[in-house]
């Protein structure tokens, strides 16, 4: 049918999107090992913050570069503003189909019920799939209407799409909630893995030093030590990030749906005239 097209559509449009910013993910981790590759020269100490294995895991022995938990937390990131992108553009699709003119907005004006068969088949055309959430709202309250000339009735289907609508919104976010959580998992993943590794060397560092360790091996490992935690710092940055867009998103969404209920409210659910 040409409502299961046009959803095959718009999953294809996701698609794209999404696997856009995945490739935009790697031109990054590129863009960002051409910067940051190389090691100390001879001679030269290490610096206390490294921004390279903060950012990419460079340097690390487990796992070796490019597979690194830094790497996979900028794909996650990326893939999480790929979605971000998607439920942008649909709110945008959303809030863009008020500015078509699908009721008439006079001040005075009194629709009857038998006024709003021309509106039934206008609002149907512009939109034949039930694609957006401001054709689906009118002609579910036209058609109640037209079945019952209730205005209670009209309400009470109002009130129901409304929350169904809000419900919609919210599992479109399932994804992008899970990306979210997912980042500071793998951030603190890499840290557990950083401290077992950096505990294993300590034991030999130990065995091997007698009583009187050496300071350049424990300089060394505390270094190490450090790194481990740069998992976690990243991811936490990251999912900042992310969290913060995904709720301006979001917001844009929500108010597109808000604009969306006003507009119906306004000009049709409070110009019915039920006939006594």
């Amino acid at each position: 049918s040409g409502r299961e097209e046009n959803e095959a559509n718009r999953m294809t449009d996701r698609t794209l999107t999404v696997t856009g910013a995945g490739l935009a993910g790697v031109v990054w981790i590129g863009v960002l090992t051409a910067m940051l590759w190389g090691e100390p020269a001879d001679g030269e100490a290490a610096p206390a913050f490294d921004v390279a294995a903060l950012l990419l895991g460079l340097h690390s022995d487990l796992p070796p570069y490019p597979f690194t938990i830094q790497n996979v937390m900028w794909l996650v990131f990326f893939l999480g503003f790929g979605e971000l992108l998607a439920r942008r553009r649909a709110a945008d699709a959303e809030g863009a189909q008020l500015a078509r003119g699908l009721l008439p907005e006079g001040d005075t004006l009194v629709l009857r019920q038998k006024d709003l068969g021309p509106f039934y088949e206008g609002i149907r055309k512009s939109d034949p799939d039930g694609e957006f959430w401001l054709q689906r709202l009118l002609t579910s309250i036209i058609l109640q209407f037209q079945n019952n000339e209730s205005t209670d009735q009209v309400n009470a289907v109002f009130n129901s799409l409304m929350d169904l609508f809000q419900h919609e919104i919210d599992l479109r976010y399932n994804l992008l909630r899970y990306l979210v959580w997912l980042i500071p998992t793998l951030g603190f993943i890499g840290t557990v893995v950083g401290i077992a590794l950096a505990l294993g060397e300590a034991g030999a560092v130990f065995a091997g030093a007698g009583a009187a360790p050496d300071p350049d091996l424990m300089k060394d490992l505390t270094g190490e030590l450090g790194v481990a935690f740069y998992t976690t710092l990243l991811a936490l940055l990251q999912s900042a990030v992310l969290m913060a867009t995904m709720h301006v998103v979001q917001g844009r969404e929500e108010g597109a749906l808000n604009r969306v209920g006003q507009y119906s409210m306004s000009n049709l659910v409070n110009r019915l005239y039920e006939q006594r």
